[in-house]
């Protein structure tokens, strides 16, 4: 399909509704940001648009002013630096980067790789810090038949690393 403005092929297909009524639009990325950027800017002309506006900046304001008791941080420095200051941040923090995090990676939980030189105690104290969270979360849920697994299998793990520790070397 070529784009409505050029002969270009379009690679943006957008779906305005005005007065109730769907109106489709094809355009390449150029004639895109063209399109989008003139509807921002009659949105932000509009009684709507303004009220959203201004609730959607005390908002922000509000979130920028929130801060890490820890390492002082603010919510507004974090997004002009992009970085946290302290781990407690990502507890401070996590209602506004759980969806951030999602957006970026897909996923909120770390599922990549593990270096194949990682000792196998590394491997262990991951795999216990995770039996634990999913410890707290079943008892919370009261679904003591799958805490009562989780906790085999952290005392097995815990057993098996009291072995290791004694070995000689």
């Amino acid at each position: 399909m070529k784009c409505q403005k050029c002969p270009k092929p379009a690679t943006y297909h957008i779906t305005d509704i005005e007065r109730g009524k769907p109106q489709e639009f094809h355009f390449c990325e150029e004639h895109a940001k063209i399109h989008l950027a003139a509807s921002e800017h009659l949105a932000d002309k509009s009684e709507m648009g303004m009220i959203g506006k201004e609730v959607l900046e005390s908002v922000k304001a509000e979130l920028d002013q929130q801060s890490c008791p820890i390492c002082q941080l603010t919510f507004a420095e974090f997004r002009s630096t992009g970085r946290l200051g302290c781990p407690h941040d990502y507890e401070v923090f996590r209602d506004e980067l759980m969806p951030l995090l999602e957006n970026i990676h897909g996923e909120t939980r770390h599922a990549g790789k593990v270096p194949r030189r990682s000792p196998m105690i590394s491997k262990q104290q991951t795999s216990l810090i995770q039996l634990r969270n999913d410890l707290k979360r079943a008892v919370a849920a009261e679904d003591y038949e799958a805490a009562a697994k989780i906790r085999d299998g952290i005392k097995a793990i815990e057993q098996l690393q009291g072995r290791e520790s004694t070995r000689p070397v």
